[in-house]
């Protein structure tokens, strides 16, 4: 497969002078689940730079934009149950994010899934709801009602009107994208006067990442750049956003959800979680700090700024 080399592509330095970790992947042992959410780790990174400017941790070389597209098109998907807890955790922000919107009509969901968060959206009185995602696998999974709002394909902002959005999220999807700051900029373009973009994303100076090191299931086949607080408060702050607030995040998942993340043999950890699958206690809702940040940064509003020069 063919690999390209890239600079930083939140600051766009070139200084890779310090390698995190060396390239440790195989293409041929991955199967259908490699670029799905949520799967059973392979514990296989590329080439990892830590960026001495901005903190990012980024991969280089990657494969070509094509081959990834391809990848993710074609993606299997099996967790369900793990998104609708994953969209809980992540509705219990929108309270706080919704009394600082200037109204709540128009939200998109990046990399939606099976459009579990479209429904936290709509619980939470949001109009005008749609969800993005690239794999079909998940869109087939989704519910009945809940379908119809997902547009199948990669995020295009030339597909969209500017500035008729309220909220943009994105979950757990920058890590994947070839280009994260245009995201962000693009996200910045569609957004409404004071509205807001809510992301989480992993975080490489995660107290879990230090312990697991490229053992923890962030450093993934998946994943072309790695987060840190400093990393994603640059990234939002150069596309021009305000008021940027970062929050560790604490994960709610069953307990054999957990499992399939601990680094074990992979046998034995199928074995563990075909049991645990089977008792109650494999259901145990357990919430941990597993890694993950929650970050929201706000539009400028022109109004307020008009308002403050005229005094």
């Amino acid at each position: 497969m063919e690999m390209v080399s890239r600079s930083c592509p939140v600051c766009g330095s070139n200084n890779q002078s310090k390698v995190f970790a060396k390239a440790d992947f195989d293409f041929n042992l991955l199967d259908s689940f490699a670029f799905a959410s949520r799967k059973l780790p392979e514990y296989m990174h590329y080439r990892l730079i830590s960026c001495p400017v901005c903190d990012l941790l980024y991969a280089s070389p990657i494969p070509k934009q094509n081959v990834l597209a391809t990848a993710y098109h074609e993606a299997a998907f099996d967790s369900s149950e793990e998104a609708r807890y994953a969209s809980r955790t992540y509705g219990s922000f929108l309270p706080e994010i919704i009394q600082q919107l200037p109204n709540l009509d128009g939200a998109i969901d990046i990399g939606t899934g099976d459009g579990g968060f479209l429904e936290e959206l709509l619980c939470r009185g949001f109009t005008r709801v749609t969800g993005i995602e690239p794999s079909k696998a998940p869109i087939l999974a989704a519910k009945n009602e809940i379908r119809p709002l997902i547009k199948h394909g990669l995020f295009r902002v030339g597909d969209f009107p500017l500035g008729i959005f309220s909220l943009v999220t994105s979950f757990q999807t920058l890590e994947h994208l070839y280009d994260p700051k245009q995201m962000c900029q693009d996200a910045y373009a569609m957004l409404k006067d004071g509205g807001a973009v809510f992301f989480i994303c992993h975080n490489h100076r995660a107290l879990s990442a230090k312990i697991l090191e490229t053992k923890s299931p962030i450093f993934d086949i998946e994943h072309l750049q790695l987060f840190s607080e400093n990393s994603i408060r640059y990234l939002l702050k150069d596309s021009g956003f305000v008021r940027i607030k970062t929050q560790i995040l604490f994960n709610c998942y069953p307990l054999h959800y957990w499992l399939k993340l601990f680094p074990l043999p992979k046998k034995i950890k199928q074995l563990f979680i075909v049991f645990l699958k089977k008792t109650k206690i494999g259901y145990l809702p357990i919430s941990i700090p597993a890694g993950n940040l929650a970050v929201i940064g706000y539009k400028k509003s022109l109004c307020k700024i008009n308002l403050i020069s005229s005094y």
